[in-house]
């Protein structure tokens, strides 16, 4: 009778711990995060309706656009990042990360990480360099430069700066592809990069560079691409390996994703997100 009894509370321990690990976790070992921009419009007008819709879609964290320099996430400076944080969070989200134009980084340094801090935010991500397509390697390199000197000022203040990739950075200059030249410059200590999966609309494979710089990323933007329709849909209806592409991503050193399209094809990216967990 004894034993019997210790099987059984033995049991149930086991399976109220399992239980218990099933309801805390995440997909891939990540919350299943989105991008705010292509909400940007809905934000504007109602913040906390919009917070809610992104909650109830299955979403667990965002990543913000800079209210100082983005023209729809302008009203959010009528809050302190403090009282925005608690509408967040009264949400059921987190927010860690944001993006930035470069110029106001540059410009405005200590305003924005002390917004950050009361934000609560770990990362900060440069959104673009803002150069020119006919731009030299030469211009491209002294970004870098500017870039590494703002990451070690974040860095002090316990704030990873990283770098966001759209589609010109995979074009070449003199035979280089500007990509791999930037991850050649950039001070890993101090820059650390956000990938853009979208550009394998060009041919280039978000798991190839995860595996090509292992710990050299901070997170990525999930979007899928189809051929046929010529662009982007829900996750794990294109032609993306997401199963390859997350375990790269561990070696990549991801530590968050968002998901960035329009928002009812963020939406149906959910189910399948959660289903590789």
């Amino acid at each position: 009778m004894l034993a019997m009894k210790s099987i059984t509370r033995r049991g149930f321990l086991a399976a109220t711990a399992a239980t218990a690990a099933a309801s805390f976790a995440k997909p891939l070992g990540m919350p299943i995060g989105c991008q705010t921009w292509p909400v940007r419009q809905e934000i504007s007008k109602d913040l906390d309706g919009t917070l809610a819709t992104l909650a109830s879609s299955g979403f667990e964290t965002i990543e913000l656009c800079s209210p100082a320099s983005y023209g729809d996430f302008k009203p959010l400076l009528s809050m302190t990042p403090q009282q925005l944080r608690a509408k967040i969070q009264a949400a059921g989200l987190q927010c860690v990360s944001c993006h930035y134009g470069f110029g106001e980084l540059k410009g405005h340094l200590d305003e924005r990480i002390d917004y950050a801090k009361g934000l609560g935010l770990r990362q900060m991500i440069i959104a673009t360099f803002g150069i020119p397509r006919s731009a030299k390697m030469t211009d491209w390199m002294s970004a870098c430069d500017a870039a590494n000197k703002l990451g070690e000022r974040t860095a002090k203040a316990g704030i990873q700066l990283g770098f966001h990739n759209h589609e010109f950075e995979f074009q070449k200059v003199d035979g280089e592809l500007i990509y791999d030249k930037l991850m050649g410059e950039f001070d890993p200590k101090y820059i650390k990069s956000q990938f853009q999966v979208s550009v394998i609309r060009l041919g280039y494979h978000a798991a190839d560079y995860f595996e090509k710089y292992p710990g050299r990323f901070i997170s990525m933007h999930v979007q899928d691409w189809s051929p046929d329709k010529a662009k982007e849909v829900a996750t794990g209806t294109g032609i993306v390996d997401w199963k390859k592409t997350f375990a790269a991503a561990k070696k990549g050193g991801i530590k968050n994703y968002f998901v960035e399209m329009d928002l009812d094809a963020m939406k149906a990216s959910v189910p399948y997100l959660k289903q590789m967990s």
